[in-house]
């Protein structure tokens, strides 16, 4: 261990006299920032970019360096312009992303039910089966009603057919049909 100590610390010593010490003097060949210059014949529109696509808005321009070599220099392009469709101002691709999925769609409430016709108001109290047609007394609050075979009560209910032990009776509002038990044919 004492071995690894002197190395990392022979190490340390060597960084700390490179850095103070090393020769810091600049290279001799500065390069300094080149203005565009205005317009000129020697323009010449761009071909094609880095990537080999055409790009119409961009200009190269060329210009003869020191050496004699030809520099190119490319104008900037504004980055609205670069990626007009996907540019979406301060909005950040790296920022913050809720990721959970978005709730499932409300489901739709069931439809209201169908209307049904109200519990029969009548009460059976008897009836009369002489040679004649069959008559029922029927009873609803004060009123009493004798009734047979297509009879209509109160514009609402229609006694369609009597068969002891049952009756038909028709509620007109809804064309429902319900049935109401009077006992056996004795």
């Amino acid at each position: 261990m004492n071995q690894r100590m002197a190395l990392l610390g022979g190490g340390l010593l060597l960084a700390a006299w490179l850095a103070f010490f090393a020769d810091k003097t600049p290279e001799s060949d500065v390069v300094e920032a080149v203005k565009p210059p205005a317009k000129k014949a020697g323009t010449v529109p761009s071909q094609a970019t880095a990537g080999g696509n055409n790009a119409t808005s961009q200009e190269r321009k060329l210009k003869a360096g020191k050496s004699g070599e030809i520099q190119e220099i490319i104008s900037i392009i504004d980055r609205k312009q670069l990626i007009a469709g996907d540019y979406k101002g301060n909005e950040s691709y790296f920022g913050a992303h809720n990721w959970t999925p978005p709730p499932p769609p409300a489901a739709k409430p069931p439809p209201p039910p169908a209307p049904t016709a109200p519990p029969l108001p009548f009460r059976y109290i008897g009836k009369k089966m002489d040679d004649g047609p069959i008559e029922v007394y029927l009873v609803s609050g004060d009123s009493t009603y004798i009734v047979q075979e297509k009879t209509v009560i109160d514009n609402m209910y229609r006694v369609d057919s009597i068969k002891p032990p049952t009756m038909s009776i028709t509620y007109l509002p809804l064309n429902q049909v319900q049935t109401l038990q009077i006992g056996s044919a004795d």
